[in-house]
């Protein structure tokens, strides 16, 4: 059996820059990322499970192997305040990765919240006290401590590479991952969309339309398409 990976320590992306992207939404930083080899959105299988959470924060990673939760527990040890836990387990429904226990110690240590490529459960009770929570399976099967893995490695979570340090986002869109050197100029980019957007929605408010603001309109023209004044059916 190959002996686990744990680095201690982690590179973060700033501190001021993660207070910055808790004012962006997902979808503003994904439509901000198109300089980048791919966009860091992960699947729309990973869902939201505290409602109305929403978090920004440096990942801090955790690799678990089938049944087992053990390096998150490492993980999250090694996790500092404002941390973001990204979790990967390599078979999704074989064990709860997170529970309630689990969480009542985030939130003693101060940890943004938690992103499992696999089961959490306890929702009710994890809901409740508030603590952000992102999943892709609902299941409160077993989990065993005992088995490899590694702590603070790259590692791919609903499709998406996260490496200790990159920027997390995550909303009721879904979860958004930068990485720590691109960070800056995707929060920067995505803040200076929604201050685009919110010009917009003042000049809708003031008469114009969305048709001809959001470049619909000239989209439209180009295409060429043929009108009739009249029901499909007349």
């Amino acid at each position: 059996m190959t002996n686990p990976t744990v680095y201690l320590r982690v590179n973060r992306v700033d501190a001021s820059l993660c207070a910055q992207a808790r004012d962006v939404t997902v979808a503003d930083l994904h439509e901000s990322t198109g300089h980048l080899a791919y966009t860091g959105l992960m699947s729309s299988r990973m869902k939201r499970v505290t409602p109305g959470a929403k978090i920004a924060g440096p990942a801090v990673t955790a690799l678990c192997q089938p049944g087992d939760n053990l390096m998150m527990h490492r993980a999250l040890r090694l996790a500092n305040p404002g941390d973001v836990l990204v979790v990967q387990c390599q078979s999704e429904t074989s064990a709860a990765q997170w529970g309630d226990v689990a969480t009542s110690y985030a939130m003693a240590k101060g940890l943004a919240g938690v992103v499992v490529q696999g089961c959490v459960r306890d929702t009710d009770t994890v809901s409740g006290l508030g603590f952000p929570v992102w999943a892709t399976c609902v299941w409160p099967i077993h989990a065993d401590k005992g088995k490899g893995g590694g702590v603070n490695i790259p590692i791919s979570c609903a499709d998406v590479v996260v490496r200790p340090g990159d920027l997390v986002v995550a909303d009721g869109d879904g979860v958004i991952v930068i990485p720590r050197q691109e960070a800056a100029t995707v929060v920067t980019a995505a803040l200076a969309k929604m201050q685009r957007e919110a010009d917009i929605v003042q000049a809708v408010r003031a008469g114009a339309t969305v048709w001809d603001l959001s470049g619909a309109a000239q989209a439209y023209e180009k295409l060429g398409a043929v009108e009739h004044d009249q029901a499909f059916d007349d």
